[in-house]
């Protein structure tokens, strides 16, 4: 059953969601038009690869009915189609559906069984300090906060729990057996856990996987929770953030592991919460477990 939206209200709410994206990415733009690079603002961007047209584009989510849509643009964008009402244009989910059943199968797969498991907070960011280990080169062109020396010894004088492929595929050789998985893309829906910073950033990359079944409100807000979180993961990194701002977490004492934790904690019951409304969203929750607006 669709939900019939009037043109002013989708329009208004089209205009909200733009004037809310290009606030969100008009430093990333700016740095852009001027050649210039943010080590952790532009990191959504790059490592994403979502541009911020794509993130700017507004989508209503399924099962709502644009009406007077028909003449829009929107009517040549794919997975549109028209609605029950003339001039109408509906999402067409199970189009998606049909098509897209393998990542629909995997995404859901992937959330659903991150926040069904508990969190992990004893990591305390170390897989940015593993991914510099033992080694001269590093990923970022920034110093290292207590030099090469002073960053092998806290990986050294801690332990290496990821659970994220997407960050143990970085460690460096050194690295790599020190931790306590060894994970793999076959084991991921296995091992992700809603402590993960980066699982938490990746809320924003199944969204936007998902395209117009997610409505472009809850994308911008798994886009907020990303840029929160990367923020953290750069301020526990080896690196020095300083310069751009970023006031180290020291996770080499236990004042900076505290203050970790709390984060983390906070951060996995937001991403949780994205979860599953991007799960209901999406119609990938069965609809006895939905929770009503």
């Amino acid at each position: 059953m669709t939900i019939p939206l009037p043109a002013t209200a989708w329009r208004a709410r089209e205009a909200a969601h733009a004037e809310r994206a290009d606030a969100l990415t008009a430093g990333h733009r700016a740095r852009a038009a001027r050649g210039e690079k943010h080590p952790i603002e532009d990191f959504l961007f790059t490592y994403y690869s979502y541009s911020p047209a794509v993130l700017r584009r507004w989508h209503p989510g399924a099962d709502i009915e644009l009406l007077d849509a028909a003449g829009e643009p929107r009517a040549s964008w794919r997975w549109y189609s028209p609605g029950a009402t003339p001039g109408g244009l509906v999402v067409d989910r199970a189009g998606m559906q049909r098509e897209k059943a393998p990542l629909l199968t995997t995404v859901e797969r992937i959330l659903r069984s991150t926040a069904a498991r508990p969190g992990s907070f004893g990591c305390f960011g170390l897989h940015e300090w593993a991914m510099v280990y033992r080694q001269d080169e590093h990923r970022h062109d920034v110093p290292l906060r207590l030099g090469r020396s002073g960053t092998d010894a806290v990986v050294e004088a801690g332990e290496l729990r990821c659970t994220h492929i997407d960050a143990f595929r970085f460690f460096t050789p050194d690295a790599v057996p020190r931790n306590r998985f060894a994970p793999t893309r076959e084991t991921q829906p296995d091992l992700e856990q809603p402590g993960c910073l980066h699982a938490g950033m990746d809320v924003y990359k199944w969204a936007m996987k998902l395209g117009p079944l997610v409505p472009g409100e809850l994308l911008l807000d798994a886009f907020e929770l990303a840029r929160d979180i990367r923020l953290l993961d750069m301020q526990a990194s080896p690196y020095d953030m300083r310069p751009w701002g970023a006031e180290p977490v020291r996770i080499e004492t236990a004042e900076g592991k505290a203050e970790y934790v709390r984060r983390q904690r906070a951060f996995a019951e937001r991403s949780n919460a994205l979860r599953g409304q991007v799960l209901d969203a999406a119609g990938l929750t069965p609809a006895a477990d939905r929770v009503p607006a």
